[in-house]
């Protein structure tokens, strides 16, 4: 729980950039038991910064997160949060930053996208592999190119991750590594940006722009589930979590280019049973790339017959949360399911293009 999530640390009249600070390494100190939350952001932000070509990047307010998340606790209600303050800051700044842990970046990246909508201004997360102020720290660098993204005039005005001299459609965006500083990739889509000597921006298809939706999602536990199939998967345990009265949504991951285990036919017989009962089960596929094809083989063609759609290439993040925020704004049955099979903010490819 939190209370008064935010406070303001930094205030800059015409300040060109919010930053956002909700927790994670990017902050932390080193103790004897590891990495800890530390005091004193704003400051140790300031002069890193200033120590890293400060007087050359945009003005910024800071919003800090109070108490800091470590993000492998996040739950949904905090990208609500998230998106309050930006509604109150939005139309104050040329745009955004993120400060998040890596954790979870990539489904904080994926959620914003699909609650914030359409955009007129940047938002651009970013994070780090070790602290602020450590020796070989990556932050001032993954700050430093979030900062000059939001403020770029040609920036795409969509949710992004910039980290390790790469910008990266958010929604299509993993943690791809726990120990590199390349920790972040985007294996089904062209990055957005790459960061040399120059800042080069990709002339990739861009997003529909517009005002951003600041409108709160009706989030619940138990609403989404993942099943990841493997051998030996026990048909009980499909049951068990089948039978749930709260599952309204399931992201099913199978083998190669979307072919399940079959069970001995249970599981098309639970998975058709469930469909027909309202629940909405989207197909992906294991592969760190590639998509599902769902039909190219036979026991792929069943996940038609029993109403499971495919999720093309769809991250696990993406779909998670398209889920969870479509469910939350109240979309149910067959609007639902089309919503899920229809990219929305360049999330998947379109299937008739696969």
């Amino acid at each position: 729980m939190f209370t008064s999530l935010f406070h303001d640390s930094r205030r800059l009249a015409m300040s060109r950039l919010l930053i956002l600070y909700t927790g994670g390494t990017i902050g932390m100190r080193p103790s004897p038991a590891g990495y800890v939350p530390g005091e004193g952001f704003a400051e140790r932000l300031a002069a890193q910064l200033a120590a890293h070509g400060g007087e050359a990047l945009p003005s910024y307010r800071l919003v800090e997160m109070a108490p800091a998340i470590d993000s492998a606790n996040l739950e949904p209600p905090t990208w609500n949060r998230l998106v309050e303050v930006l509604a109150r800051h939005w139309d104050d700044h040329d745009g955004v930053v993120i400060l998040h842990g890596t954790d979870t970046l990539a489904y904080t990246a994926s959620a914003l996208s699909f609650m914030l909508g359409t955009l007129d201004k940047p938002v651009v997360l970013t994070g780090a592999q070790i602290p602020l102020g450590q020796p070989r720290s990556d932050a001032p660098g993954n700050l430093a190119l979030a900062m000059q993204v939001a403020a770029h005039p040609a920036a795409p005005r969509e949710v992004c991750i910039a980290f390790h001299d790469r910008l990266l459609r958010g929604n299509r965006a993993r943690k791809v590594d726990s120990l590199a500083m390349a920790a972040f990739d985007s294996p089904n889509a062209p990055w957005l940006g790459e960061a040399g000597i120059e800042l080069r921006l990709e002339q990739v298809p861009t997003l529909p722009e517009g005002t951003p939706d600041f409108s709160s999602v009706a989030f619940e536990a138990d609403r989404v589930g993942v099943l990841h199939c493997h051998p030996g998967m026990s048909p009980r345990l499909v049951e068990t979590m089948l039978e749930d009265s709260r599952l309204q949504g399931l992201v099913l991951l199978t083998y190669g280019a979307g072919n399940p285990p079959g069970l001995e036919g249970h599981l098309m017989e639970r998975l058709q049973r469930a469909t027909e009962s309202g629940l909405v089960v989207v197909n992906l596929t294991q592969c760190h790339r590639g998509s599902v094809r769902q039909g190219a083989y036979a026991s792929g063609a069943t996940l038609n017959e029993a109403g499971v759609i495919a999720g093309q290439d769809l991250t696990p993040e993406a779909a998670l949360t398209k889920l969870q925020v479509l469910l939350g704004r109240g979309l149910r049955g067959m609007t639902l399911r089309e919503a899920m099979a229809t990219p929305l903010r360049g999330e998947m490819t379109a299937p008739a293009a696969i």
